[in-house]
């Protein structure tokens, strides 16, 4: 078995050039799941104080494998890997292609113990999968030896490549990583070619949660550039990455086309529409306002190309079809 390779890291020495690098170990994944958890993840991660940890990767084969983020967990299946997995984390269990009678972890607080028995060869974590208080839940694994691996939270259809490449080489399945690749950058690019059908971009809201706490992302985020692929502006890309925008601002930007992956609510249509002074609004006056799949929206993995196929779809119906 080769040398293992220790790397210390502190989060908030860590830049862009580093993570273009494919640092292995830096400081928040979203991972993408739930819609209030993943805000609660970017909230919480925004908060984390620096700690400074060794993180050991083990070059040798690669047997048992914890999953702790449903994006990892889905890039991880679409490698061929799932027979590698020996737990996952609650969020990945509608993960198709899992298999049956994994144990369910915590996302925030995994069972240490549980861990330790079934004796993983690596922990592919999310960030620090963070506490409350910014602690990381698998420190004590670590100190004993056991291999984790923090990654970053995607800001980019490009992040989410290199994250496929990332897990790929960790599980040494390099081939099947590019296969993956490859196949991806095809229909996106299949996929951009009709934007020279689009005389004019249409303006896209794309809403993660609902009023009265609505939230959207901005630039440096991948449903931005996802919003780009199709031919289509986000009303807030020149906004930094989350977006809290309150009802005047999106009314101000008067989009064409609404989307919307809230999922927790029984008619988020419904509920837009009905907001006062949306019925001023574009895309509501046109009834253009439409319920993208939640899971493939906001979970970085290679099944973004669902609801790539969904947006594309929606707000230009004549092209895409």
């Amino acid at each position: 078995m080769n040398q293992r390779k220790i790397f210390t890291t502190n989060q908030h020495e860590l830049h862009e050039k580093e993570r273009e690098e494919r640092r292995k170990f830096v400081f928040v994944r979203g991972g993408s799941f739930g819609l209030w958890l993943i805000i609660l993840v970017l909230l919480f991660a925004s908060s984390c104080s620096a700690s400074k940890g060794k993180e050991i990767v083990d070059r040798g084969p690669i047997h048992r494998v914890v999953s702790t983020a449903p994006s990892n967990t889905e890039i991880i299946v679409d490698l061929g890997m799932a027979h590698t997995l020996v737990a996952i984390d609650r969020h990945s269990v509608n993960v198709s292609g899992i298999p049956n009678g994994l144990p369910l972890l915590d996302f925030f607080y995994p069972d240490a113990e549980l861990l330790m028995k079934l004796e993983p060869d690596i922990i592919i974590a999310s960030g620090h999968n963070p506490t409350g208080s910014g602690e990381d839940p698998f420190r004590l694994l670590r100190e004993m030896g056991i291999p984790v691996v923090y990654i970053a939270m995607s800001k980019s259809i490009d992040d989410i490549y290199r994250d496929i490449a990332f897990i790929a080489d960790l599980l040494q399945v390099q081939e099947k990583g590019e296969v993956i690749i490859n196949a991806m950058q095809l229909q996106i690019a299949e996929m951009t070619q009709y934007t020279a059908y689009i005389e004019t971009a249409k303006t896209v809201y794309f809403e993660i949660s609902a009023a009265p706490q609505m939230m959207s992302f901005g630039k440096n985020s991948f449903i931005n550039d996802m919003i780009t692929v199709i031919g289509a502006r986000n009303i807030f890309e020149n906004e930094h990455w989350l977006v809290t925008p309150g009802a005047e601002s999106i009314i101000m930007h008067n989009p064409d086309v609404i989307l919307t992956n809230v999922n927790y609510i029984d008619d988020p249509i419904g509920e837009i529409k009905n907001r006062p002074g949306f019925a001023h609004i574009n895309a509501v006056i046109n009834g253009q306002v439409y319920q993208i799949d939640t899971d493939s929206s906001v979970r970085p993995s290679t099944r973004i190309l669902l609801a790539l196929q969904q947006m594309s779809q929606a707000v230009y119906k004549g092209i895409y079809e």
